[in-house]
């Protein structure tokens, strides 16, 4: 481990047990909301900046202890930097809502916590440390000074130090030297020269970090450097010389006082007792549960005795010579330390086995050569049992694959694979996993089966609450375990030169590694508490998404063919296209322009061609996004229809025509999408590399794409599609006696609904009465406004609010529904489907208008796509079963939308059809039928 990452102290402090301590509020609070994920509680409030600016306090409290501290925020308004320069900091962008939430709230807790809260008016943050710091060294006391700002490093002396809480770095005098290439004395002068474009400071024009070096090197400060100006040469001597009063200015703007008159003294600067009684409430409010855990377990937050930590890489001891690499981590879950083994023996292999077979749930992580599903191979496998002995778990990496120069011998990976196997296949032993998914396909690459996959921490969030924050481990661990995890890229470095897992060394990796299993494990630990807690939720993740993970696997791993020469053929086909599109827009133009530049097409439609202007973007400039093309093409505008054209035929083909031959796997010749379970908040699948739910379906260019997945030469394509599987659900969830009694009778939904709609005879609805109606039905069950339905008709906002209500009238149970929901959506926070699948609406009740309403909107539609999500999650888990005993010959291509499509044999196609229309149909039980279309053909195209 680096120096720099040292969790020592520096030598320089000579209190370290109480230093003086200086938290800088206004680089911690920016930097928290930069760096954590976009948290928030389930009532809405963002939570991210809060977490992370005390996570970094408390991490400073632990460690020191300190008597004497104090946070100092920038006030509002003006300082006398800007009565000296208008434009000091005046480019700065305004600060965002979600931040400024978070603001109050941090200042709450500091205060609870005990600590000194400075915000001080005129006078900015880095002034008052600056005085604070120069009192205390002139009473011979040592500060140091928490912050990320490189201006504070002028500061530093024998006697002043700053911390990065965030890299864990300690800016001592040589560190100075050794970042900036100058000593701290020389800082000030380093700044004017090189300027600040986030404050505004000018500094000298074209002078980098390198050139001012080369001068204070040379020169000692900015007077002598003044005094030598004529003798600087070139281009940057002129810049020098031409700028000499703007670099007095920067001068002034970047020195720090150190004597500002302020209303407390540094013998105010003391920590007071935190109030316990009110943390509690504000880290509920906030639901900082790890912190609130604590206090409700009678332990004071941030202390060295209270059992947590704050978040730090792992620490590697050296090995010991039985080849057992010992990794110290303080677990984030309790007061002792968990120990790591890096397995280089087959006794201590044989332990683990021994460990895995005799536990009631083992975590299994694969370390691999790549995130492609079909190619990795393993590199490393980790481990993770309950420490029978104490609270904390036991976790190993077994290094198996790693090939770097020098890299220390390994065990065999067959050997181990084999020994696992009879583990890993067994359904009776219990595993954990983070995306396990993923690692069945890795083991699969193996000829490893996963089985016996009962808990996925990923899936468990998500059924706990799928929009409180992001799934993936990292995100999880700092939510759940107060607790930031070692980053891929922490190991591997970034970019194009970032390192594959068995180039990087094993005693690098294996902190890395064993930490993967060990969260994982505690991430369920907890997890699994909460789950139990809400039982539809429990049932959620029990009943439908565990059981789907091998049937979606099964699915990936199936793959679909492709017809390459048609996708080819297009690609062609739709390039002269472009090039017509292209030749006309320069013609209607009058000139040649870029139809892909924002800003040649702003000033073609705007400037040139004078169509009117609907919508700016954030900085002022017209906007030329779809919605505002789409609205200029319905005023009959020929360039916004061509332009519109353009792209969603360029969209074409850069995502599917030329990229889908190359997503071919080499091995098997087929497609393989990874289906997503943890992303739409709703419980709907997406599909990534390919998406395959976002092929056009209406359009010509689209169908031919879907012509393109074709079968194997024997087989047919089977599509299976709910028909109108919202609106059942709508029926059902409404009680509406006229839409119960529209679908039982398997009338034409929409055709029945203009009858009444418009009071007429079935037979004599026409057409457009119909297409009427088919919108209001679908787009009240999402939530369409009077203006919304008078669009997409054509028709005006009166005649469009007539419909709505005679639908209402005709459909009163609907319009029941919808109010029911919205107000007890009001009442709890959420929404539910008919399977107890939760969705959480923070907005419901806010006072913003916009935000209110949308959320309205989607808890009326919510219920029904997360039933309708789960009607047809629970078609495929049957599907699954019926598979392994079918006597035909077919598998399970793709699900996309209320879609399932199938390979099956010719042979055995009517009967699977059937079974596959029985088992759909039977996913679950409503108040009206559910109806499966079944189409068959060739190509996706024809089934469809």
């Amino acid at each position: 481990m680096t120096e720099s990452n040292s969790e020592s102290t520096p030598q320089i402090i000579t209190n370290p047990e109480s230093p003086f301590i200086l938290v800088d509020g206004s680089s911690y609070l920016f930097r928290a909301f930069h760096a954590m994920p976009s948290l928030t509680s389930s009532k809405g409030q963002a939570t991210g900046a809060i977490y992370g600016v005390i996570n970094m306090l408390g991490k400073l409290l632990e460690k020191y202890q300190p008597e004497k501290m104090a946070v100092i925020f920038d006030a509002k308004g003006p300082t006398f930097r800007n009565e000296m320069y208008s434009e000091y900091k005046a480019h700065r962008p305004p600060m965002p809502d979600e931040l400024r939430s978070q603001i109050e709230p941090i200042h709450e807790i500091v205060k609870a916590l005990g600590l000194p809260l400075l915000v001080i008016d005129g006078v900015e943050a880095d002034d008052v440390m600056g005085t604070f710091a120069f009192q205390a060294t002139e009473a011979q006391h040592d500060t140091l000074i928490s912050t990320g700002d490189k201006d504070l490093a002028q500061l530093v002396n024998e006697h002043v130090t700053l911390i990065n809480t965030m890299t864990n770095t300690y800016s001592t005098p040589d560190y100075v030297q050794e970042k900036f290439g100058v000593r701290p004395n020389q800082i000030i002068d380093y700044l004017a020269l090189v300027g600040d474009s986030s404050d505004n400071i000018p500094g000298i024009p074209k002078c980098g970090p390198k050139t001012a070096v080369k001068w204070l090197t040379a020169f000692g400060n900015i007077d002598n450097l003044v005094a030598n100006a004529p003798m600087i040469g070139g281009k940057i001597g002129e810049y020098l010389r031409d700028n000499l009063e703007q670099l007095a200015l920067s001068r002034k703007l970047t020195e720090i006082k150190l004597d500002c008159d302020l209303p407390v003294h540094l013998e105010d600067i003391q920590r007071h007792p935190a109030d316990m009684e009110r943390l509690q409430e504000l880290f509920a409010e906030y639901e900082l549960n790890t912190w609130l855990k604590q206090i409700q377990n009678g332990q004071v937050p941030f202390t060295k005795t209270n059992g947590t930590r704050a978040p730090a890489p792992l620490v590697t001891k050296s090995a010991p010579t039985d080849g057992v690499t010992a990794t110290s981590t303080e677990s984030p879950a309790s007061s002792s330390a968990g120990v790591y083994e890096t397995i280089y023996m087959p006794a201590q292999f044989e332990r683990w086995i021994e460990r895995i077979e005799n536990a009631d749930l083992f975590a299994i992580d694969t370390e691999t050569t790549s995130l492609n599903t079909q190619q990795a191979k393993v590199v490393g496998i980790c481990l993770a049992v309950k420490n029978l002995n104490d609270d904390n778990n036991l976790a190993c990496y077994i290094p198996l694959g790693h090939d770097y120069e020098g890299a220390p011998d390994q065990l065999d990976l067959e050997m181990v694979l084999a020994r696992l196997k009879p583990i890993l296949e067994d359904e009776a032993v219990a595993k954990c996993g983070q995306n396990l998914k993923y690692d069945w396909h890795v083991l699969q690459n193996h000829g490893i089966t996963l089985r016996g996959i009962q808990f996925d921490t990923m899936i468990e969030s998500y059924c706990l609450n799928s929009i409180a924050t992001r799934h993936n481990m990292d995100d999880l661990a700092l939510k759940y375990l107060n607790h930031r995890t070692i980053h891929f890229e922490d190991i591997a470095g970034k970019g194009k030169k970032q390192l594959t897992f068995n180039q990087i060394e094993i005693k690098t990796a294996s902190p890395y590694a064993a930490e993967d299993a060990d969260i994982t494990l505690q991430l369920h630990q907890t997890l699994w508490k909460q789950l139990e807690a809400e039982p539809s939720l429990k049932k959620v993740f029990t009943d439908i998404e565990m059981p789907l993970v091998p049937v979606l696997a099964h699915m990936e791993r199936n793959g679909v063919l492709l017809d390459t020469e048609m996708l080819a053929k297009q690609s062609v086909e739709i390039t002269a296209k472009l090039a017509e599109l292209e030749q006309k827009a320069h013609l209607i133009a009058g000139e040649a322009f870029n139809l892909n530049s924002s800003k040649q097409l702003q000033v073609i439609l705007f400037e040139n061609l004078e169509l009117p202007v609907l919508k700016k973007t954030p900085k002022g400039q017209a906007s030329t996004a779809e919605p505002v093309l789409a609205e200029l093409a319905e005023q009959g505008h020929e360039m916004p229809i061509l332009i519109l054209e353009y792209r969603s035929l360029a969209k074409l083909k850069s995502t599917y025509t030329d990229s889908l031959p190359k997503q071919i796997d080499p091995g098997t010749g087929r497609i393989h999408t990874s289906y997503m379970q943890a992303v739409a908040s709703t419980g709907r699948l997406s599909s990534t590399e390919p998406n395959l739910q976002n092929i056009p379906i209406r359009s010509a260019e689209g169908r031919r794409i879907r012509q393109a997945f074709i079968t194997r030469p024997g087989y047919t394509m089977v599509a299976a599609d709910y028909s109108q599987i919202e609106l059942r659900i709508m029926a059902h969830l409404s009680d509406d006696d006229s839409l119960l009694n529209a679908f039982a009778q398997g009338r034409d939904i929409h055709q029945a609904t203009a009858a009444e709609i418009f009071g007429i005879d079935l037979q004599d609805v026409t057409t457009e009465q119909r297409r009427s109606a088919k919108a209001v039905n679908f787009g009240l069950i999402y939530g369409m406004s009077a203006f919304g339905l008078a669009k997409q008709l054509n028709v005006s906002r009166g005649l469009a609010q007539e419909y709505i209500n005679l639908y209402f009238a005709r459909y009163p149970g609907v319009l029941t529904y919808m109010e029911n929901t919205k107000q007890q959506a009001k009442a709890t926070g959420y929404v539910e489907t008919l399977k107890g699948r939760r969705l959480y609406l923070p907005d419901i009740n806010a006072s913003n208008g916009q935000l209110r309403q949308y959320a309205e909107r989607t808890a009326i539609n919510a219920p029904m796509q997360g039933t309708a999500a789960d009607i047809i999650k629970i078609a495929m888990i049957k599907m699954e079963a019926w598979l392994k005993t079918a006597p035909y010959d077919l598998i399970m291509l793709m699900q996309v939308h209320d879609e399932l499509v199938f390979e099956v044999a010719d042979k055995d196609l009517e009967g699977a059809k059937a079974e596959i229309r029985a088992i759909m149909e039977s996913a679950l039980t409503l108040k009206v039928p559910l109806i499966v279309e079944v189409g068959q053909g060739k190509n996706w195209d024809e089934a469809h």
